[in-house]
């Protein structure tokens, strides 16, 4: 584990294409970066990570769309396997049409544990350096 985090903003919820993600991490001399990427600067060999954010957001229906995601390193105790794996776990912002906001964890939707290797491989790419 790590104390690293990615944020991610959509400009207009509900238009996942369109964001800008934040990774935070300490570098190997121990100095904080605060690094942007817009969608266009992702590597496309990390978009099906990305995907796998944006679809477990999809799952928190039409009443509520994600203004922000904060996505961090977590190790997880699997249920179809009897061990701890690395997981990217999400903390999410939203908001509904009525103006409220709400904060949603794994807590709320189990699909905020993101268990795919690539989504793991995804987190480090930009918060290892």
């Amino acid at each position: 584990m790590n104390n690293a985090e990615i944020q991610i903003q959509f400009p207009r919820p509900g238009e996942w294409q369109e964001f800008t993600l934040t990774a935070i991490y300490r570098d190997y001399d121990g100095y904080m970066h605060a690094d942007r990427y817009t969608a266009d600067e992702i590597p496309t060999d990390h978009a099906p990570a990305m995907q796998a954010v944006v679809a477990a957001l999809v799952g928190l229906g039409e009443d509520w769309q994600a203004v922000q995601v904060w996505a961090r390193l977590n190790e997880s105790l699997i249920d179809a396997q009897p061990s701890v794996a690395e997981t990217v776990n999400l903390t999410v912002e939203a908001v509904n049409p009525q103006g409220g906001r709400r904060m949603f964890t794994a807590r709320d939707y189990p699909a905020f544990i993101i268990t795919d290797t690539a989504a793991v491989a995804f987190f480090k790419h930009f918060t290892t350096k």
